[in-house]
């Protein structure tokens, strides 16, 4: 969507002092926003006890070449739909392309295709997302606790999950470091 008041393809991170633990140093990167609401996949927490080789294992899928990689923690709603971040080089019936983050898929042809070392080149498993009403999202980014970065491939695939937060921020030249947890008054 090309409508600057939209955040689809964007980072939210949560800013300190947000007051939500569930979103402590989060990194979720908008999928869709538009007047109906907005959907993210969190990208920066891994889910414990679980790979994504376990996960493929536990969907009764054959694993062959499924990595033992991490699971991410998309978010507090659905927590056991599963979601696949990925790069430009694969798409089934039910991707869709998120300008500035890659394709997201939703649907197991995706783990299929990565079992069976067709699938895409770059990926990030998650369990659950983050999702925003009409107007939601809108009205919070006018508050103290999230600040919307440009999505950058680099950060979402090459950086490990601890430092997404960091780099987010450091990409922008803001040294998070700086950051407080309240907004003052003048």
């Amino acid at each position: 969507m090309d409508d600057p008041r939209y955040l689809t393809g964007q980072l939210l991170l949560a800013m300190p002092g947000m007051g939500d633990p569930r979103f402590d140093h989060a990194v979720i990167a908008i999928c869709a926003h538009d007047e109906k609401g907005a959907l993210g996949i969190g990208i920066g927490h891994q889910r414990q006890g679980i790979s994504l080789r376990g996960l493929v294992k536990q969907l009764g899928l054959e694993p062959g070449d499924v990595p033992d990689s991490p699971v991410f923690h998309g978010g507090p709603v659905e927590p056991g739909r599963g979601f696949v971040i990925h790069s430009d080089d694969w798409a089934g019936q039910d991707s869709i392309v998120v300008p500035g983050i890659g394709t997201l898929t939703g649907t197991v042809d995706v783990l299929k295709a990565i079992a069976a070392g067709k699938g895409p080149t770059r990926f990030l498993v998650a369990l659950g997302y983050a999702g925003w009403g009409a107007g939601q999202l809108d009205e919070e980014m006018t508050r103290h606790g999230w600040f919307a970065a440009p999505a950058d491939q680099a950060i979402l695939f090459g950086e490990p999950a601890d430092g997404r937060w960091n780099a987010s921020f450091k990409a922008i030249g803001i040294d998070p470091r700086l950051l407080v947890g309240q907004t003052g008054a003048a």
